[in-house]
């Protein structure tokens, strides 16, 4: 069943068929081969997308569009490219700036590509960078969404391991600053060897400008961190709090949301989620059939048989999550296989949150990967372009995450620093 389902979704993206369509097929083929009954599709499909930290995609979606409407997203553009805007590259290192920012308020990589995209792929392009690259830069960027908290993967896993989801969020501010720092140095020297960008630091703010007029939108983040943090209210519910938050502050603080433009942002959010939804659906009834194959819960069990050092458990985890990641919605991969995984990980002697940690940076992987990397699908929604276009493109952005994730990995210290110094 499994061959068969791969053969099938591999056979749809040569025919460029739609990644959702083509996980959606692939998926109908395995119900077939293994007699399943058909009713069982909806039943997952459904299943896959009733769940309640998903409820924040369209609340952050919507919020994104609020704030981009409304001009605090413009502001906290401003306000990066005040800080990293003058030197050569510095348009991509804003873009990479802001997206650690925006991810302190939206928990959701999908909802920083849209949010942040919408303003900065446009700005890219009319500076003279490639549609693709600035797209795949926009995409691999906003996977910081999930990794700064709040973090809706580390949710799932604190629940499914059993481990504290503070603890979690704690030990996400070091790696999340290490991929956003090696983002930001790679992109300037890759614009210094291509020789784009020498005119970024045109119509950059002063600092202090700057900042003054992003007031209310540097604000945001604190409302949010600090409202999880105090135990005033979830992630998931933080996003209705920035719905709420980017609403007040774009019609009565910005005035720049006018009671007429709400419908066409309504419209525009719920066509976004829309799309995120139906590719979710369609992953879960995959991952339900990849599950019930036996295949996760296999690969758990040759890695405690075969790999015997916490080294090679470790890389071995990192390639199987890897692999995994490519084709299971990274919520599903963390539910499936944490339990699995977190106590052979404790058997070898590592942290469950330093594991946590891990898991999470290489399925956020996931999203900028094809063939089911969301990013992707959002980037390449704002930016006007095939998915085909920007595949190429992202190989740098990846390895460069790649490297940071091996430096995660071997170096345990970068994520349980912050995690010692405040519950130790």
């Amino acid at each position: 069943m499994t061959t068969a389902m791969v053969l099938t979704m591999v056979l749809c993206f040569a025919l460029t068929i739609s990644v959702a369509v083509s996980i959606g097929l692939a998926a109908l083929v395995g119900i077939q081969v293994s007699h399943v009954n058909m009713l069982v599709s909806v039943k997952e499909m459904f299943s896959s997308i009733n769940k309640f930290p998903l409820a924040a995609i369209p609340f952050f979606i919507l919020a994104g569009n609020l704030m981009e409407t409304g001009g605090i997203s413009r502001r906290l553009v401003e306000f990066a490219k005040s800080l990293v805007g003058g030197v050569q590259g510095g348009l991509p290192m804003t873009c990479v700036l802001t997206c650690m920012i925006f991810a302190a308020v939206s928990g959701s990589s999908v909802a920083t590509t849209f949010a942040i995209g919408a303003i900065l792929i446009p700005a890219l392009i009319k500076h003279g960078y490639p549609t693709s690259w600035a797209a795949a830069l926009q995409a691999s960027s906003a996977e910081l969404g999930v990794i700064i908290p709040p973090s809706i993967p580390m949710i799932l896993y604190g629940v499914a391991a059993e481990v504290s989801i503070g603890e979690l969020f704690i030990a996400g501010f070091g790696p999340g600053l290490l991929i956003g720092g090696a983002l930001m140095g790679f992109v300037w020297l890759w614009c210094k060897r291509k020789g784009w960008g020498k005119a970024d630091g045109e119509g950059r703010l002063p600092v202090g400008r700057a900042t003054w007029q992003a007031g209310w939108a540097l604000l945001m983040p604190v409302i949010i961190l600090g409202g999880i943090y105090g135990g005033i209210f979830t992630p998931t519910e933080a996003s209705a709090v920035a719905v709420f938050y980017a609403l007040v502050v774009g019609m009565l603080i910005y005035r720049e949301i006018r009671l007429a433009d709400l419908v066409a942002i309504l419209k525009k959010s719920v066509i976004s989620s829309s799309v995120i939804m139906f590719v979710i659906a369609n992953a879960g009834l995959f991952a339900y059939l990849i599950t019930r194959a036996g295949v996760p819960e296999a690969i758990g069990l040759w890695l405690k048989e075969v790999l015997q050092s916490p080294a090679l458990f470790l890389l071995g985890v990192n390639a199987a999550l890897f692999i995994i990641g490519m084709f299971i919605e990274t919520s599903a991969a963390i539910i499936v296989l944490a339990p699995i995984l977190a106590p052979v990980a404790q058997f070898f002697g590592i942290d469950p949150v330093h594991f946590g940690i891990v898991m999470v940076v290489n399925l956020a992987l996931g999203m900028i990967t094809p063939p089911f990397g969301v990013n992707l699908f959002a980037a390449c929604t704002v930016a006007r372009i095939s998915l085909d276009r920007i595949v190429t493109q992202l190989v740098p952005f990846v390895l460069v995450v790649l490297g940071c994730l091996m430096v995660i990995t071997y170096v345990p210290g970068l994520a349980l620093f912050l995690r010692d110094a405040v519950y130790r």
